[in-house]
């Protein structure tokens, strides 16, 4: 495994990388590869690092916050979200399911673009997102896309009256997640993260500051990104996942939720996927039963329920390039040697 990650950094697929493989008892290996940055004197990665995580916002905060609000009956997957959330009611996304959403099926539009759409106001973003048009009708077809998590950021903060980073807080500190939160990092924390992609606009690259634009925008109103954390914590948080709620349970994360999640909820359609999980690539739910989400910025997790194992690799692949191939030969090679 540490051949493997090293290789990426002689690649030069990313500059540094962490790593770590567990069971519901603990950590079985934890590691650190390459530098934060190709700048003189860079700092060694250390298992510590924090990196962006990107999209895994999904599954600490939306799928989370979602989660909890299921347990307590507050949300229902198959009821028109117009019908318990008034600030639906009366467009297109208020005849959408929060399992559509979940699943990926709702026919929502692919990209954010929330700049050129909406402008910078946070309010004026969130009433754009909320109030558009779907592309197509709901369970024709699987397209992911970031505003699924947006909207079921904001209708936890609406049933709940809280912020959505101020609902997954207590989670994580319930777990012991203790570098795990929304952007921006304090400055004695960014020191320790890595870097993401070079802005052109600033000449910079953001390091404790969040990649993506829509995360920008909203802050700790973002369901599809916006969180740091490192493999230690990301670690203990699917440790829980595997333990069944028996250390620091919590109604977000109970087994009955994790298990609905990690089912195939788009039927016959193509790709698989389950509530905001996703079969890992190259694998069968049915044979292998190893989910996973990943990030832009380089960072993924994996787990699975019937092995009793989870992975974690954390990666700046982002600070070279947007291509995919790479990291994605590396993810797959990856998970063989976790799961197989």
């Amino acid at each position: 495994m540490r051949r493997l990650v090293e290789d990426g950094v002689r690649r030069h697929v990313y500059p540094g990388a962490t790593w770590a493989v567990g069971d519901a008892q603990g950590i079985l290996d934890l590691g650190a590869a390459g530098t934060l940055s190709l700048q003189r004197c860079a700092a060694r990665t250390r298992p510590a690092t924090r990196y962006d995580v990107a999209s895994l916002t999904k599954i600490l905060a939306t799928w989370t916050a979602v989660g909890a609000l299921w347990d307590r009956g507050r949300i229902d997957l198959e009821a028109p979200l117009g019908g318990y959330w008034p600030r639906a009611a009366g467009y297109p996304v208020g005849n959408l399911t929060a399992r559509e959403l979940l699943s990926h099926t709702a026919g929502l539009p692919l990209r954010a673009q929330l700049k050129h759409r909406y402008g910078t106001d946070p309010a004026a973003v969130r009433s754009g997102i909320l109030t558009e048009a779907v592309r197509r009708p709901p369970g024709e077809a699987v397209e992911y896309t970031d505003r699924a998590a947006m909207i079921l950021g904001f209708l936890t903060e609406d049933l709940t009256g809280r912020r959505l980073d101020a609902q997954a807080g207590p989670l994580w500190r319930a777990l012991g997640l203790t570098a795990t939160g929304y952007g921006p990092l304090s400055p004695a924390a960014r020191a320790g993260c890595a870097p993401t992609e070079l802005d052109p606009e600033t000449g910079l690259r953001p390091r404790g500051s969040v990649h993506d634009y829509s995360a920008r925008i909203l802050g700790a109103s973002c369901g599809s990104a916006g969180v740091f954390s490192h493999a230690p914590d990301l670690g203990r948080f699917l440790r829980h996942l595997l333990a069944g709620g028996t250390d620091g349970a919590h109604p977000g994360v109970s087994p009955a939720w994790t298990r609905l999640s990690l089912q195939v909820h788009t039927g016959g359609l193509t790709p698989a996927r389950g509530l905001l999980w996703h079969p890992a690539p190259g694998t069968s739910p049915e044979r292998d039963d190893v989910w996973a989400h990943y990030g832009f910025t380089g960072t993924g997790i994996w787990l699975s329920p019937r092995l009793g194992r989870w992975a974690v690799l954390l990666t700046n692949k982002i600070y070279y390039s947007r291509e995919r191939r790479p990291l994605t030969e590396i993810r797959d090679a990856f998970r063989e040697l976790v799961f197989c």
